[in-house]
């Protein structure tokens, strides 16, 4: 009987150094492989000198500039408090959805300037940069947010007037005579 104990040679892949440097957008991510050779997109941290992750939102016409690190869950739109600057729960409870959904509540302290739109556009516009920002403080988040659509930017907008029309699509009122 022969003994079969030899070892096997291990031989490392060196793909990923040799690799160039990520330029432009895939700057931001890094390539790892999952499964049975498959490229994902491995997310990394992304913070300031300050600590703070930054992101920008956009709904209808509202854009928001959000910034959050870590604290006690305090809220500070245009150096207001939400509770202040939006008086409907409604609004409130929409900006707090990526906080609730990934039980981060009291974690952290979310600053932000928002401009444009009314004050529903701009609760989604916070919504949508409070969720980015949050991916890019934690990578690990983005599989959370996603499923509930807080990354995707919602891309209606009002339809512009036309000229012959009352508005976008109503007509002049008609007149027989």
């Amino acid at each position: 009987m022969t003994d079969v104990t030899a070892e096997t040679p291990v031989v490392e892949n060196d793909a990923a150094n040799t690799a160039p440097a990520a330029t432009g957008f895939d700057a931001l991510r890094g390539m790892g492989t999952v499964g049975a050779g498959e490229e994902h997109p491995v997310y990394v941290q992304k913070l300031d000198a300050q600590g703070r992750a930054y992101s920008t939102g956009k709904r209808k016409n509202a854009i928001a500039r959000v910034w959050i690190k870590p604290g006690s869950g305090k809220i500070t739109i245009n150096g207001k408090d939400q509770m202040q600057y939006f008086a409907r729960e409604i609004l409130r409870m929409m900006i707090a959805q990526p906080l609730e959904v990934t039980d981060r509540l009291t974690q952290f302290d979310v600053d932000c300037t928002v401009q444009g739109s009314g004050l529903s556009g701009q609760a989604g516009a916070i919504r949508h940069g409070l969720s980015h920002a949050l991916t890019h403080y934690e990578p690990a988040l983005r599989p959370v947010l996603k499923p509930h659509g807080f990354l995707t930017r919602d891309s209606r907008v009002v339809e512009r007037k036309k000229y012959g029309r009352a508005k976008a699509r109503k007509s002049f009122q008609f007149s027989k005579r």
